[in-house]
């Protein structure tokens, strides 16, 4: 008997007014907001422009959307070309399957392409990033519950998520739910990277080859709890290894970086800076004073010399 679980929703669509919202896709838009409203704080405190995270990310989101969707469908082509499927469901996004590995590929992709565009360097942009995307991967999360998905092993743990779909070889019942862990994972990871870049001022992509190798330790061990179908390697499932692979990756890029540009970039955003505007529009009032001071000295000298000059007159009159 089940004393405690979490309850799946019964439905995962909702309904604003007479337009459908899926929760899936609600998920994944709240996410994107998030990455972008404290991307683009932390651009403007490492001295970038407003609004330069969010012209970028309209590059990056895209990509990003197609990259997850297309490593979803590659990895799991069974799903859509196999005997019985329609291959039409492999567009249909909205109902959920995206593969954060080919998400933060592409989108990274779209990212250099519009870094490129904006004139600033893509790692001091990552950087910037790094702690909203795992944010929105945190609230992107809570998609799969809407979809009743990403579970793992049977359990009567009191926070085991009740699944009552039987869509797709599902067995309704209580299982651990993956989606949450991983969710609370990446939460934090974010803390994690907002701490270290505040304290050792982490730069040169060093912010965001840390919250991929956070974010991989996590996602080794609850990839390795999913009970869903996947691909197995040696005994591993297919995203096990991509985790291991990418996480290797990312402490190499951060040994190499500190060795090959220690410290933090000074500019981020040529121009852009608020401390360099304030400090020029300082100088230039400064020199104003100094030329109207000037000009005064020099009136008053003016002065002097002509009232100087009457009063010899005057003298030599008398």
């Amino acid at each position: 008997m089940e004393l405690a679980y979490i309850p799946s929703p019964s439905s995962g669509v909702l309904y604003l007014g007479p337009v459908p919202l899926r929760g899936y896709a609600f998920c994944i838009i709240i996410g994107v907001f998030v990455a972008v409203w404290l991307g683009n704080k932390r651009w403007i405190a490492r001295g970038g422009r407003a609004g330069t995270v969010a012209d970028i990310a309209v590059w990056a989101v895209p990509f990003g959307l197609i990259g997850g969707r297309l490593y979803h469908v590659i990895t799991d082509y069974q799903l859509y070309f196999s005997e019985g499927r329609d291959w039409v469901d492999a567009f249909k996004i909205w109902e959920g399957g995206l593969g954060i590995w080919g998400a933060i590929a592409f989108g990274a992709l779209g990212a250099w392409i519009g870094c490129r565009r904006r004139g600033v360097p893509l790692p001091a942009y990552a950087d910037a990033v790094a702690p909203g995307i795992a944010f929105a991967q945190a609230i992107g999360r809570w998609g799969n519950w809407f979809n009743q998905e990403l579970y793992g092993r049977a359990t009567d743990l009191p926070w085991a998520v009740e699944i009552t779909s039987s869509a797709d070889g599902r067995e309704p019942g209580t299982y651990h739910p993956t989606f949450l862990y991983e969710s609370l994972w990446c939460v934090g990871v974010a803390l994690l990277v907002i701490w270290a870049d505040r304290r050792f001022r982490l730069g040169h992509g060093r912010a965001f080859a840390l919250y991929v190798a956070g974010y991989c330790a996590g996602r080794f061990w609850i990839e390795y709890m999913r009970v869903d179908e996947a691909h197995h390697i040696l005994g591993l499932r297919l995203n096990n290894w991509t985790a291991l692979l990418v996480f290797l990756l990312a402490v190499l890029y951060i040994v190499l970086s500190v060795r090959k540009r220690p410290g933090r970039e000074d500019v981020v955003e040529p121009g852009a800076s608020g401390d360099e505007v304030a400090s020029g529009g300082e100088a230039d009032e400064a020199e104003g004073d100094s030329a109207e001071g000037v000009e005064k000295d020099e009136a008053e000298s003016s002065d002097s010399a002509e009232g100087a000059k009457d009063g010899a007159g005057s003298a030599k009159k008398s």
